[in-house]
């Protein structure tokens, strides 16, 4: 029997992740990394993006773009090939959650959330899969959330891009796993992340939030990185269509 712990070594993967500047993303970067891939983070702030490639060393490289840019979607998938070759693995971490109740969302403001939360991760995904088919092997791994399944509060435009991104996930699966290439999604509980900040800055509603999960606590960084390493790696091979909930059971209850 072959070493299970090679089923997680990403040496000689290419991977791609967008919002690497900060939160989830920046951690996710930094993990794949670790694992042994050579990782190009994408994300609009040039100089968080500088500084996590300054900590991450040798085999990190940065990308400053919006992805939310339709029209220049070609050339920033151009871009982050012309790094290390075209990505084997991408991870859609970029996000935007606005909080704002129903009757005062705008157009304008709809158009952003989904325009970050679910149209990007489409387009980058459908430029960088050609490469992937020919390789015959390629990993996307999106963000659902826990508005994905719940409504929250303000919630409307981000949990109606949210649940897009589930079903794109299983559309992704169904056009792209028979070229070898999985798509899932993870879900995350609450994370002190920058777009959760109001809510940590809460202590009684984080504690609040940490009582509706089945451990009894809010989510760590360190408790992303083996269910991320699991969607990036050989060890998910037969693993697609799927939206992994890490969020400590808070869908559970």
């Amino acid at each position: 029997m072959a070493d299970p712990r090679a089923l997680f070594d990403l040496t000689g993967r290419v991977a791609c992740v967008t919002g690497a500047s900060s939160g989830l993303g920046r951690r996710a970067a930094s993990t794949l990394a670790a694992a042994g891939a050579r990782v190009v983070g994408v994300a609009r702030r040039r100089e968080a993006l500088e500084e996590w490639q300054a900590e991450t060393g040798e085999g990190a490289a940065i990308v400053a773009a919006d992805v939310a840019d339709r029209d220049g979607i070609a050339r920033l998938g151009a871009t982050i090939a012309g790094h290390f070759g075209p990505p084997d693995i991408v991870v859609h971490a970029a996000g935007i959650n606005t909080r704002e109740a129903a009757s005062d969302v705008t157009p304008e403001g709809w158009d952003v959330t989904l325009g970050l939360n679910l149209t990007a991760p489409f387009f980058l995904s459908q430029a960088l899969v050609p490469a992937m088919k020919e390789k015959g092997w390629g990993r996307i791994v999106n963000f659902a959330s826990l508005q994905t399944f719940r409504a929250f509060p303000g919630g409307i435009a981000y949990g109606a891009s949210k649940a897009g991104v589930a079903q794109m996930t299983r559309a992704m699966a169904e056009a792209w796993s028979p070229h070898g290439i999985t798509a899932n999604a993870i879900g995350p509980g609450f994370f002190p992340t920058e777009l959760t900040h109001a809510v940590f800055s809460d202590e009684e509603r984080a504690r609040a939030n940490a009582a509706q999960t089945c451990m009894g606590r809010n989510g760590k960084m360190e408790d992303m990185d083996g269910p991320l390493l699991f969607l990036a790696s050989e060890a998910s091979g037969y693993v697609t269509g799927q939206i992994l909930m890490v969020d400590g059971g808070f869908t559970a209850k």
